[in-house]
């Protein structure tokens, strides 16, 4: 697997990927990409395979932690260790900036994915997630 920044052509596959992966849930996928091509567009991670996007990884960091966010990997190619190769270059990429902690969320009832990060040495932080919608898309 080759790890490359998003590029633009690259919007319907991976909006196809995160549909697959179950990663659409309330948002519109078309306007996450927007938004997170005007803040690092570079930490906006494709994985692909002979040319054919297959994984992705959005990171970001306001200088305190940062996040991962809409990683997936097609179901055809998970246990491949995809998405461990995108956490690692997340982590390269947080720490070249000089950040110390990676915080993500997982659906409480999501075991499969909760065991892969445990897998990959996060831990559950014994803190309450909340969150407010500024928009409903």
């Amino acid at each position: 697997m080759q790890i490359r920044p998003y590029r633009p052509a690259d919007e319907a596959a991976v909006i196809a990927l995160w549909r697959e992966c179950g990663l659409v849930r309330w948002s519109d996928p078309q306007k996450d990409i927007t938004r997170k091509l005007k803040v690092n567009p570079e930490w906006f991670l494709v994985g692909e395979i002979d040319g054919q996007v297959m994984a992705t990884c959005m990171v970001g960091y306001e200088g305190h932690r940062a996040w991962i966010n809409l990683l997936g990997v097609a179901p055809a190619h998970q246990r491949g260790g995809y998405g461990r190769a995108l956490v690692a270059e997340a982590e390269r990429l947080m720490r070249t900036v000089g950040c110390a902690k990676i915080n993500l969320q997982v659906l409480s009832t999501n075991a499969k994915v909760i065991a892969f990060y445990e897998r990959l040495g996060f831990a559950t932080d014994h803190v309450v997630s909340m969150g407010k919608r500024l928009e409903s898309g």
